[in-house]
C-alpha cells in the first residue's frame, strides 16, 4: 500500500509538521509521565485506526521498557489490571476526547474529575495537550493512508 500523497514532498507538511512538532516537544518535557503519554498516544491511535501512528508508539513504547503485557491490553483497559488508576483516568479522558462526536456536551464531568484527581494542573495541560495533538497526527496519517510496519524506534527523535 501506499499512501495517498507524500506530505513530506510538498512545501506545507513540513512546516506544519515544524509547529506541531514543538507543540509535541512541550508535553514530552512536561511532568505528565513518559509513560502514560504513550499509552495515550496508543489509545487515540487504535480508535482513530491509525496503523502508522500504532507502529511508532508501541515500537518506542516497547524500547523505552514498556511490557508487551501493557502494550497487548491497552485497547482493553477497563479489565486489566496493569494500569494504574492514574494510567486509567487518562486513557479514559484520552476515550472522550477523541470520541466527541460521540457524547453530547463532550468530556462528561466525571471523567475530568477522575483525570484532575491524579494529575496537578500542568500534568493535565499536558494530557489535554496531548489528546489534541495525537488526534491531529492521527488525522492526517489517516486521510492520506500512510502505512504502517516500516518505522524504526526513535526514526522521528
Amino acid at each position: 500500500m501506499d499512501a495517498r500523497l507524500n506530505l513530506f514532498g510538498t512545501t506545507v507538511a513540513p512546516k506544519f509538521s515544524k509547529y506541531i512538532n514543538a507543540a509535541g516537544k512541550v508535553v514530552t518535557d512536561s511532568t505528565l509521565p513518559a509513560a502514560t503519554q504513550e499509552l495515550v498516544k496508543i489509545r487515540a491511535s487504535q480508535i482513530n485506526g491509525c496503523g502508522m501512528c500504532l507502529d511508532m508508539h508501541t515500537k518506542d513504547a516497547a524500547a523505552a521498557g514498556e511490557t508487551a503485557q501493557r502494550l497487548n491490553l491497552v485497547a482493553a483497559w477497563r479489565e486489566a489490571t496493569v494500569f494504574t488508576e492514574a494510567e486509567k483516568a487518562a486513557l479514559e479522558l484520552t476515550e472522550a476526547g477523541t470520541r466527541l462526536a460521540d457524547a453530547p456536551g463532550g468530556v462528561p464531568d466525571d471523567v475530568w474529575a477522575k483525570a484532575a484527581k491524579h494529575y496537578d494542573d500542568e500534568q493535565l495541560a499536558a494530557l489535554v495537550s496531548l489528546i489534541a495533538l495525537i488526534n491531529v497526527y492521527n488525522r492526517l496519517n489517516v486521510i492520506v493512508r500512510q502505512p504502517a510496519g516500516s518505522y524504526q524506534p526513535g526514526q522521528w527523535s
